[in-house]
C-alpha cells in the first residue's frame, strides 16, 4: 500500500479519534479507506445519472418535432 499524507481540521481529527477510540474503527487508514469507497460509489452513481439524463435528452431530440399541449 501506498502511504499518503492528508492535513485535517482539527474537528476531523478528533472524530477519526474518537471512531477509533469508540471502536468502530480498527484504525485512521480504515476510516479514511471507507471514506473513499464511499464517495467512489457516489461517483459511479453521478455517472450512472449522467449517462441517463444523456439518453433521455437524445430520445427526446431524436422523438420527432415538438408539439404545444
Amino acid at each position: 500500500m501506498r502511504t499518503l499524507t492528508i492535513s485535517l481540521t482539527p474537528q476531523q481529527a478528533a472524530r477519526l479519534q474518537s471512531a477509533v477510540e469508540g471502536g468502530g474503527y480498527a484504525s485512521n487508514s480504515e476510516i479514511v479507506r471507507d471514506a473513499l469507497r464511499l464517495w467512489e460509489q457516489r461517483e459511479e452513481l453521478r455517472d450512472l445519472e449522467l449517462e441517463h439524463l444523456k439518453r433521455a435528452y437524445a430520445d427526446g431530440m431524436t422523438s420527432g418535432k415538438p408539439v404545444n399541449v
